[in-house]
């Protein structure tokens, strides 16, 4: 037993949440263990508990209610294939092993079945697919034109829709119109295991169907459709107890080819005995099928890239840009994977440097937008003169040697637009952004015409916007607008731990793009960061180590390739009380006045003594202006 919930709908579409033997909590809060952000949740939806019988699920006096298979439930027992619906998400509870992406609409039965049947058909004997066929008698032309013009509609379709799960559908629509099927299948199978799978009846619910895997097995082994007919009443089939239990009268079965391989099969059932399948049916779902069958692989082929592209985003995103395993960014992670899938409105805020623009792209590159423009927009770098026409664009005539000119927002339709330093924006044009985010339009600069966008916002801030508010310079409705799902980005003062794996990331980075081996780090050196407050955060650790491995001498990184300012802060060394940066800087000129003397002003032996390169000495002698000092103290030699 693996217990688990796959979620085929809703903003966690896709994830699937492993059951533990405890209590699992449902709802839109995020300390449940599974948080979704839809606001017909309630804060506790529902909750998850094992019990001797095994899952349980109870309903926590929610506002709108959970049902099981489409049922109000209070509490409820679950099994296997059982639907869980709350709010606009729906949850599939599994206990079996399946295929990653089955909708679980199919049910397989396994019994043996008889080798003849009814009718075969392969697809070089349907007569539709051949230019010369012609009906024999007159009284067929009624029927042909129907099944011609279900073809025509079918091969007028296929080639216009980019999504599998509605493209399936559309077979099976167009498979309905012109058969008495009461319900149906695809199978689509990718290295020998059903990798999409579809099921409706003929009013387009989601229905489980039963399907008989020998039958399914036996017509894409065979390459070759079948039609049963009667199937009680017929000796042979009396056996096959799937087929009696589902108390089918008709059946047809029809493969799937793409050049000389079957890619799936077309699976088509009726409970009718009145109105049974006939040969002109098995001719015409196999002509329909042929048509189909490029388009169903295609589609089926991109929707598999897709998912690999946004794995590889995530990986990209989430693992290589994210560094650090520290409590402070592992909720940050945790929260922007939850917020990704959603369309809210999120607003990021924290100090300059902490890494805003790339919590913004991780959560443009883990959802549904992921292969639509990520537009980014620095608000505080374009003049407010010229920021209307930034975001909506111009038309042709506005001033003089203007041409019409998409905005911002009109390029990121169907992505992402970031608005970083949100702040900075003047207040007339935060009303224009509001109204834009309400009615989903805009009109250029100049135009007359509504243009309808379609994008998710995400804003930086490094400014408290609520203070903002109080002050009269930030809008307050806008402020609600934007602040729906809030991320804080720690300063990396507050996530120290996290800075030898940052280091380590930055060295690597650095050193490839310099062409150099990857340089070490001492532990002289590491302390020195560690001690830092980096009031740039991780944009000036980056720079800080760019700057060492480039102008670094040696193969390891020590402490006098830093900037000065960071090597005052270590905290191995002790320093005097009084006034601080009168304190260091007497301390450092004591310190070296001593060593010179001592070494009888040899500089190398001095940089030696001290710990310190000699070019950092010279460095440092020349910062604190002694050279004068050390002349009339000491004979100097090199």
């Amino acid at each position: 037993m693996n217990p688990r919930l796959r979620i085929i709908a809703g903003p966690l579409k896709n994830q699937v949440v492993e059951l533990p033997a405890g209590e699992v909590l449902v709802g839109r809060d995020g300390a449940n263990q599974v948080a979704i952000v839809d606001p017909a949740l309630s804060r506790r939806h529902c909750a998850l508990s094992f019990e001797e019988g095994g899952y349980r699920l109870r309903d926590l006096a929610s506002r709108n209610g959970t049902l099981v298979n489409g049922a109000l439930i209070k509490e409820h027992l679950l099994k296997h294939g059982d639907r869980i619906a709350v709010g606009d998400s729906l949850l599939l509870f599994l206990t079996q092993e399946d295929s990653p992406e089955q909708t679980g609409t199919i049910e397989f039965d396994d019994d043996s079945l008889p080798m003849q049947a009814t009718v075969h058909l392969r697809p070089e004997d349907a007569l539709y697919l051949h230019p010369e066929f012609a009906p024999q008698e007159d009284s067929a032309s009624a029927s042909l034109s129907r099944n011609l013009n279900a073809l025509l509609k079918i091969s007028q379709s296929v080639n216009s829709i980019h999504d599998l799960r509605e493209l399936q559908e559309q077979v099976l629509q167009s498979v309905f119109e012109v058969t008495p099927a009461e319900e149906g299948a695809i199978l689509l199978e990718r290295h020998g295991e059903f990798t999409s799978t579809l099921a409706r009846d003929q009013q387009g619910s989601e229905a489980p169907v039963r399907v008989s895997r020998t039958i399914v097995q036996q017509v894409m082994k065979q390459g070759v459709a079948m039609l049963l007919n009667d199937v009680p009443n017929q000796g042979d089939y009396r056996s096959v107890k799937s087929l009696v239990a589902s108390e089918v009268r008709s059946l047809l079965c029809v493969p799937l080819h793409v050049m000389e391989r079957v890619i799936g099969c077309i699976y088509l059932g009726s409970r009718n005995s009145y109105i049974p399948f006939t040969e002109d049916h098995l001719q015409l779902v196999t002509a329909l099928a042929a048509i189909a069958s490029v388009a169903l692989e295609n589609v089926h082929q991109i929707e598999w890239l897709r998912q690999e592209n946004r794995r590889l985003n995530s990986e990209i995103n989430l693992d290589h840009e994210f560094k650090g395993t520290s409590q402070a960014m592992q909720e940050v992670l945790q929260l922007i994977s939850r917020a990704a899938p959603a369309d809210s409105t999120v607003l990021i805020r924290g100090e300059s440097g902490t890494g805003k623009e790339l919590a913004a792209r991780a959560i443009h590159g883990n959802s549904r937008r992921s292969e639509k423009p990520f537009v980014a927009v620095n608000c505080a770098a374009i003049p407010d003169t010229l920021l209307e026409a930034e975001f909506f664009g111009v038309e042709k005539g506005i001033y003089t040697g203007a041409v019409p000119r998409k905005g911002k927002l009109e390029v990121a339709h169907g992505g992402t637009v970031f608005l970083d330093e949100v702040g900075e924006l003047p207040v007339g044009l935060q009303a224009k952004l509001l109204r834009v985010l309400a009615e989903r339009e805009l009109v250029r600069l100049g135009g007359t015409r509504n243009i309808p966008v379609d994008i998710r916002l995400v804003t930086a801030t490094n400014r408290n916007l609520k203070e903002a508010v109080k002050a009269g310079t930030f809008r307050e409705d806008f402020f609600h607008r934007l602040n729906v799902i809030p991320v804080n980005m720690p300063a990396l003062r507050d996530h120290k731990q996290d800075i030898p794996e940052l280091v380590e990331h930055f060295v690597k980075k650095h050193s490839a793009k310099c062409g150099q081996s990857k340089k070490l780090v001492s532990s002289a050196t590491l302390s020195c960061l560690m001690s830092y407050d980096w009031p740039g955060n991780v944009r000036e650790l980056e720079n800080a180590i760019e700057r060492a491995v480039v102008l670094g001498v040696g193969d390891t990184l020590l402490p006098e390739d830093f900037p000065e300012q960071i090597l005052e802060h270590d905290g191995s060394a002790q320093i005097p009380s009084g006034k601080y940066h009168g304190s260091v800087q007497e301390y450092k000129k004591k310190l070296i006045l001593n060593a010179i003397r001592e070494s009888g002003g040899k500089y190398a032996d001095a940089a030696k003594a001290l710990g310190l390169h000699p070019n950092y000495l010279h460095r440092l002698i020349r910062n604190l202006n002694i050279k004068g000092e050390i002349e009339g103290s000491v004979s100097l030699r090199a």
